[in-house]
């Protein structure tokens, strides 16, 4: 991964990660052990979804640049309908209060976006790639 890609994925998951703590402080203070385990279960699947995702988007930057945009639209609506399923599978669950995984997920996810939109909007990166200037006439 490049040097960008590495420093925006850190930008986003560090402020995600940190959203994470504080909801599993006030999920373990609100609905005991249960919940805590809950906030953490869903800050690890929002970091671990949306890091592949950004990975995902980035090599189609790279591969594929006509289809960035519609791949980034496709790829952020497939993943809200994967954690919408994480929800529903883990509904009635008994590992974890689910109440407090679902909140969560939700504070995290939106922690996510937000530190990525601020990561990409403060990056400078080219969008276009200079060329190199060819060399012309006799050199001696």
């Amino acid at each position: 991964m490049p040097s960008n890609d590495v420093r925006i994925l850190a930008q986003a998951a560090v402020p995600t990660a940190a959203v994470g703590a504080v909801a599993a402080v006030v999920s373990g203070v609100v609905a005991g052990g249960k919940g805590a385990v809950g906030a953490v279960v869903a800050t690890l699947v929002v970091i671990l979804f949306m890091g592949i995702g950004l990975y995902v988007l980035q090599r189609t930057a790279k591969s594929l640049p006509h289809l960035f945009q519609a791949m980034g639209l496709m790829l952020y609506a497939a993943q809200i309908l994967l954690l919408f399923v994480f929800v529903a599978a883990f509904k009635h669950t008994t590992l974890f209060h689910p109440k407090a995984f679902a909140l969560t997920l939700v504070a995290t996810t939106l922690a996510w976006i937000a530190a990525q939109t601020r990561a990409h909007m403060k990056a400078k990166i080219l969008y276009v790639e200079p060329d190199k200037p060819e060399k012309t006439g006799h050199s001696s």
